[in-house]
C-alpha cells in the first residue's frame, strides 16, 4: 500500500499493522510469532523508490528460531571469541570474527581454522556399500582406494545435482560428507535407495566435530601443536589417515574448500574444543598463528578457487557437465548411476550454458542474479560475486550461453542498472601450483 504526499484520510488497516510490526522489528530485530505453534521472520524491503511513502513487508514462514537452531560443539567458543553468528542451513554458525578481509588474507598467507561441524557426515557400511554408492554417486567407486577421498555429485534421474559430496573409503565402510543445508534430504535419499540392499547408514553429524585448518603454514603448525605424532606430509592430496590417540578416534584428511593446502579433522564431539584450543594457541612472537575464520571468508576463498557452492553454482536444476564438473562424472564406467542416462545425452549434445569466470572493470560487485549481457541480449546469470582480496578486482562466476562463450568477450554485467564491462576468464581465479 502507498500513501502519496497530500493524500487525506486514514491509512488502510494493513498499513497500520505493517507500520507497527516494522517499528517493533527495527527496535527488537526478534522473531515474530504469528501462531503459538509457529514463528516467522519479518523482512523490510523499502522504501519503494518513486512511490512516495511505502514499504514492502514479506513474511518467511515457518523458519527456525534462534532457540531451536542446531549448534556445533564449538558454539560457546565462537561466542567467547566474539563471532557474529547467523542462521546457516538451520545451524547457528560464525560468519566472521574480525572481518572478512582479514580472515581471507590470513588464510592465504598463514593459516585459519574453520568450524565445519554443520556439514553432514554419514557412514555407509555393509556388503553392498560399494555397488550402492556406485549407483548413488557419479564417481566410479571401484577406483576409490582405501585411504582416499573422492569429490562427486549425487544426482536425480534428470541429471540435476541433489548435492555435491566427498566420499572417503575406509577399510570396512565409506564416509559421505554432504552440505549442511542438504543433510536431511540426502539422508532420506540414501535411505530410500538402500531398501533391499545390504547397507547400513549411520548419520554421525551430531556425534562428531569437524574442523578445517587451511593455509600455507597449517601443516607445520599442526605438527608443532597437536600431541599426535604423525607424518602429516605423507598424506596425499585428497587422502586421509585414521587412528586412535589415548582412546580418541580421529580422521585427518588433506582436503579443503579454500584453494589452499590444509587438513580437515573429524573427532568425537567432546574433543572439538580441546583440538581447537591446541591449534589456535600462541606459538611465540615470531611464530605464525592459526586464527579463527568464519563462513564469509570461506565463501570468498572458495570463489577465488573456482569451487562451486550448492544453491549458487549447483542445484537440482543444474547438471554437473554445465557446472564444469564433468571430471567427477564417470560416464564411461560400465556401472549405472542415477542420472547417467540424462547426463549422457547432455554430454553428447553439449550443455546449453556453461559456468565461467568473469573479471569486472572498476570496483563494483556483481551479485547473484545479475544479468550477463551481449549488447542488449541477456546471455547469462551471475551465480556468485565478490571483490577478490587476493586479486584486488571484482570477480564472479556465471552461467553463460555456450554459443556466446565461443564468440569471445564483449560482455557486460548489469549491476543495479549500470552496465559494467567484464572479461571472460578460465576458472579458477586463484590456484596454488603445489596442489595436485
Amino acid at each position: 500500500h502507498n500513501r502519496r504526499r497530500g493524500a487525506t484520510g486514514s491509512l488502510p488497516a494493513s498499513v497500520r499493522v505493517g507500520r507497527y510490526l516494522l517499528r517493533h522489528w527495527r527496535t527488537s530485530r526478534q522473531w515474530h510469532p504469528l501462531d503459538p505453534s509457529e514463528q516467522c521472520r519479518l523482512n523490510c524491503h523499502g522504501p519503494i523508490t518513486g512511490l512516495g511513502w511505502g514499504v514492502i513487508l514479506t513474511i518467511q514462514w515457518p523458519v527456525p528460531t534462534l532457540a531451536n537452531m542446531l549448534r556445533t560443539p564449538l558454539y560457546d567458543t565462537h561466542k567467547r571469541l566474539g563471532a557474529r553468528l547467523i542462521d546457516f542451513g538451520g545451524w547457528e554458525m560464525p560468519v566472521m570474527y574480525r572481518g572478512v578481509q582479514d580472515e581471507h588474507v590470513h588464510t592465504r598467507t598463514a593459516g585459519s581454522i574453520f568450524d565445519v561441524s554443520h556439514m553432514g557426515r554419514i557412514l555407509v557400511s555393509g556388503d553392498d556399500a560399494e555397488p550402492y554408492l556406485q549407483f548413488i554417486c557419479t564417481r566410479n567407486m571401484e577406483k576409490l582406494k582405501v585411504g582416499r577421498c573422492g569429490y562427486c555429485h549425487i544426482c536425480n534421474e534428470q541429471g540435476g545435482v541433489l548435492d555435491d559430496v566427498i566420499v572417503s573409503r575406509y577399510e570396512s565402510y565409506f564416509l559421505v560428507v554432504c552440505n549442511a543445508i542438504n543433510r536431511e534430504k540426502i539422508v532420506e535419499h540414501l535411505k530410500r535407495h538402500a531398501e533391499g540392499r545390504k547397507v547400513t547408514l549411520d548419520d554421525m553429524t551430531r556425534k562428531t566435530v569437524m574442523l578445517a585448518v587451511q593455509g600455507p603454514a597449517t601443516l607445520g603448525l599442526f605438527r608443532e601443536r597437536m600431541p599426535i605424532p604423525l607424518d602429516i606430509d605423507s598424506i596425499p592430496w585428497y587422502g586421509f589417515i585414521t587412528g586412535s590417540y589415548m582412546g580418541t578416534k580421529y580422521t585427518i584428511a588433506r582436503t579443503g574448500y579454500t584453494g589452499e593446502d590444509g587438513l580437515e579433522i573429524i573427532l568425537p564431539a567432546g574433543m572439538g574444543v580441546m583440538a581447537w584450543d591446541f591449534l589456535t594457541r600462541e606459538g611465540g612472537a615470531d611464530s605464525a598463528t592459526i586464527m579463527p575464520a568464519g563462513l564469509a571468508a570461506r565463501d570468498s576463498l572458495r570463489l577465488e578457487a573456482g569451487m562451486p557452492l550448492y544453491g549458487h553454482e549447483l542445484g537440482e536444476g543444474v547438471d554437473p557437465i554445465s557446472a564444469g564438473c564433468k571430471w567427477c562424472v564417470h560416464l564411461k564406467a560400465e556401472a549405472d548411476f542415477l542420472g547417467k542416462a540424462a547426463l549422457l545425452k547432455i554430454n553428447e549434445a553439449g550443455p546449453e550454458r556453461k559456468i565461467t569466470g568473469l573479471v569486472l572493470e572498476g570496483k563494483r560487485i556483481a551479485r547473484p542474479g545479475a544479468k550477463v549481457l551481449a549488447g542488449n541480449a541477456e546471455v547469462g546469470d551471475v551465480t556468485s560475486g565478490t571483490l577478490s582480496p587476493t586479486l584486488g578486482k571484482p570477480i564472479a562466476m556465471a552461467y553463460v550461453d555456450a554459443v556466446r562463450l565461443e564468440a569471445g568477450d564483449g560482455l557486460t554485467v548489469d549491476v543495479r542498472g549500470t552496465r559494467i564491462a567484464c572479461t571472460v576468464v578460465p576458472l579458477p581465479f586463484y590456484k596454488r601450483d603445489d596442489l595436485k
